[in-house]
């Protein structure tokens, strides 16, 4: 990353942190402060744009969760009684593509 790029990143966590709505202008008082000179206001203004209306917190906590809110919703549906069929078709269909693979004969043989 770039010195813009972490500068305008540090000071959304420190203001996400704080609980203080996240703006350009803010973005930049906090880089200002902070001593750093070469930072544009474009970058500011696209941390703010892209962190509008986002919970920092939230997006810190569930990175790397790939989809995690999916995942949740279909147990609950196995759980509460629903049909566990999807899920035993995925398996004989995993079955089925890893028996394809040992035909006896390679693809360079």
């Amino acid at each position: 990353m770039s010195t813009p790029e972490l500068a305008s990143s540090y000071a959304a966590l420190i203001l996400a942190d704080d609980g203080v709505e996240i703006t350009a202008d803010k973005l930049q008082s906090l880089i200002k402060a902070a001593g750093i000179q070469d930072v544009e206001p474009i970058w500011t203004s696209i941390f703010a744009k892209a962190l509008e209306g986002k919970d920092v917190k939230d997006l810190l906590v569930n990175v790397g969760s790939g989809g995690g809110a999916a995942a949740p919703a279909a147990g609950g549906v196995a759980a509460a009684g629903g049909d566990a069929a999807p899920a035993e078709e995925e398996k004989k269909e995993e079955e089925k593509e890893e028996s394809d693979e040992d035909m006896g004969f390679g693809l360079f043989d």
